[in-house]
Parts: C-alpha cells; structure tokens; sequence
C-alpha cells in the first residue's frame, strides 16, 4: 500500500483514494487549481507525501484532508478511506451541504417527453400563437 520512496504523484493518490473515478479526471483537477496544497496550486506530477494538507473541491462540496498513507493501487473504498483523514469542519460543512441539496425540490420530470406530453406541448404552443398573433395583429393595424 505503502510506496517505497515515501512519495507519490498528486493524482495518482486523488484517483486511489477515489476522490476522482479516473488519473485523467485527476489530473485535470489539479491543473485547473481544484486542489491546492497548502494553499499553493499544484501541478499533477507533483510528488506528495504522509502529513500533507490537500483542499479538493468537487462541485459544491470541499474537502480539506491531511494525507495519512500513499497507494499507487485502486482499491476498495474502505481502503481508500485510510489514505486520508478528512478535518471535522469540512465533514460538517459537507453535511450541511447535502442536508440544504436534499431540502431541495427534486425535479418532477424523468427523461424525454412521453408522446402524450409531446402532444399537450404543441397544442400549447400552437394556442399560445393563435393568441398572440390575434393580440399583435390589432396593433399592427392601427
């Protein structure tokens, strides 16, 4: 699990300890300054190594982790969650993150449009014509 040299590329760890599902995914992350050490942007072929301190943002939630051990190797996710250990503000704020998301209306629409909703849409849009050229076409007369 461990690597021998004591260091390992930064998105070689963020794709092992599944905070990105692919090192590209990763890699481009770090480029584009989603995740800083110590508060410095990073480049991906930058070597980190145990204790040190990493803010990832995904989306809207924000992880601010120390990193605990190395592993070159994808594994489970139980076993990516000893990589790292995850400060209790930032789990909090996570929490309160999803909390806010799932007070959310959730969108009532599912895929595309069945045949009927087709059907009701342009029979909408049709009268909404029909009623606005008769509401234009007094104006433009006078």
């Amino acid at each position: 699990m461990i690597e021998e040299h004591g260091k390992l590329r930064i998105d070689k760890w963020l794709w092992a300890a599944r905070f990105f599902k692919t090192r590209s995914l990763a890699a481009d992350a770090v480029e584009s300054g989603k995740v800083t050490m110590n508060g410095a942007r990073l480049k991906p072929a930058k070597a980190i190594g145990a204790g040190d301190r990493l803010d990832i943002r995904l989306g809207q939630y924000h992880f601010e982790v120390e990193v605990l051990a190395l592993s070159n190797r994808r594994g489970p996710a139980p076993e990516a969650q000893k990589l790292y250990r995850e400060s209790d503000e930032s789990r909090a704020r996570r929490a309160e993150i999803a909390a806010n998301l799932k007070a959310l209306p959730q969108p009532a629409f599912k895929g595309r449009p069945t045949k009927r909703d087709r059907r009701d849409i342009e029979r909408f849009e049709n009268d909404h014509r029909t009623a606005k050229k008769s509401v234009w076409g007094d104006f433009e007369q006078g």
